[in-house]
Formats: structure tokens, C-alpha cells, sequence
């Protein structure tokens, strides 16, 4: 098992299927785990470290970031599972609906990687993981406001990598198909679901990308799941 000992890592989106298990793979690993939900009441074990927040919001951000470390001392790496799916044809799509998914999937992330950037920079050293998505870079039609934002946080992704180089802070993004959750099970019952990838394989790429062993990666966007 890669360890993670002495590291402090806060994953944000961590009350949701995906979030819980890579909570959990992360504390197994041996990291002081931050969890960060806009709910956390009785969803996570003792031992993490949960701060209520909104990650849409700067000033919300800017407090988080100074709570978790204020917690911790230091930050170590930020996991960033926050996000959200919209169906619709874009020339179908409400302006409300494409602003919630620019809000969620591509602003989130903007604000915590600035914020997170800062501090690590100030440190020495860090690792920044989004959760991006399969569709970003093989779109399909139907549900193009999620697309669109998803694809802007892989640009994200490679501007941040490529403005922090020389750093000892990286900047990577994973790409998954559909997760096997309970949520998109619920919402795809006719799915084949062996075909989906298992929160317990991403938990184990992010475990990676977090470690030291993952040095030589920056601004990399990995796949992974069936095509």
C-alpha cells in the first residue's frame, strides 16, 4: 500500500459515493484527511478533519482554506470531486442550467486551485487533483452545458500545470466514464453496470497522484474506465 503518512490532504464533494470512498482510502493510506461538504453531519468517521463550505463561493473558499489550515498546519494536496451532470441540447439549454454547471464544475475548481496554489507555493510543495470526465475530451450530444464545463476545467488543468511549473506544486486531472454510484444507478436502472468504472479504482489512482511516487507528473489528464 503507498503511504501517505505525515500528508494532509483535503477532498472536497466528500459526502457523495465517490467521496466517502476516497475519504477513506486516503485515511487507510495514513494522510490526515480534511473532508469538505456543504452537509457533513454523521456522514464521516471521527478521525477526519470536516469543514462545512461552499466551494462555488470565493469568500466561502477563502474561509476554508484558512480553517483547514489553521486545523492542520499545513496542506499537502486538495482532491477535487465536487461537481455536477446536466442533461439538454444546447440549443435547448435554460441560461440558468449553464450557469450551474459552469458554477459547479469549472468556478469550484478555479477557486479552490488559486487558493490551494497560494498556499502550497508559500510551502514549497503540494498536489492539486480535479475530477474531470471521460466526456471532455469524447463528447456526446445531449448534454452540452456539462461538457463545455468539464472540457474548460481540462483547460484549467493544463494553464495551472503549466504557470506552476518549476514548482514542486503539480497540477493533474483524472478522467473517468460513468461511476458506479448509487446516485447514477438510480438514475440509469437499464445501464450495464459492470461496464462502469468502481469508486475503489479511482480512490486508488487519486491515492496515487497524491503520493510522492507521482512526482514526475504535471498537468496530466488520465482516463480511466471503459471508452
Amino acid at each position: 500500500m503507498i503511504s501517505l503518512k505525515g500528508k494532509v490532504v483535503m477532498i472536497t464533494g466528500a459526502s457523495g459515493g465517490l467521496g466517502q470512498t476516497v475519504a477513506e482510502a486516503f485515511s487507510r493510506g495514513g494522510a490526515k484527511v480534511v473532508v469538505v461538504s456543504r452537509e457533513l453531519a454523521g456522514k464521516f468517521a471521527k478521525e477526519l478533519v470536516g469543514v462545512q463550505a461552499d466551494v462555488t463561493d470565493e469568500a466561502e473558499v477563502q474561509r476554508l482554506m484558512k480553517e483547514a489550515v489553521q486545523k492542520t498546519t499545513r496542506l499537502d494536496c486538495v482532491i477535487n470531486l465536487v461537481g455536477g451532470f446536466a442533461m439538454g441540447r444546447l440549443a435547448e439549454t435554460d441560461a440558468s442550467v449553464w450557469s450551474r454547471m459552469l458554477s459547479l464544475n469549472l468556478t469550484s475548481a478555479f477557486l479552490l486551485s488559486r487558493e490551494a496554489a497560494r498556499i502550497m507555493s508559500n510551502q514549497g510543495s503540494g498536489r492539486i487533483i480535479h475530477m474531470a470526465a471521460r466526456a471532455a475530451v469524447d463528447p456526446f450530444p445531449g448534454a452540452g452545458a456539462y461538457i463545455v464545463s468539464k472540457s474548460g476545467l481540462l483547460a484549467l488543468i493544463k494553464v495551472l500545470a503549466l504557470e506552476l511549473s518549476g514548482s514542486d506544486v503539480k497540477v493533474n486531472g483524472v478522467l473517468p466514464s460513468t461511476i458506479d454510484t448509487p446516485a447514477n444507478r438510480q438514475s440509469m436502472p437499464d445501464a450495464d453496470f459492470t461496464q462502469w468504472v468502481k469508486p475503489e479504482a479511482i480512490a486508488a489512482l487519486l491515492v496515487f497522484l497524491a503520493s510522492d511516487e507521482a512526482d514526475a507528473l504535471n498537468g496530466a489528464l488520465i482516463p480511466i474506465g471503459s471508452s
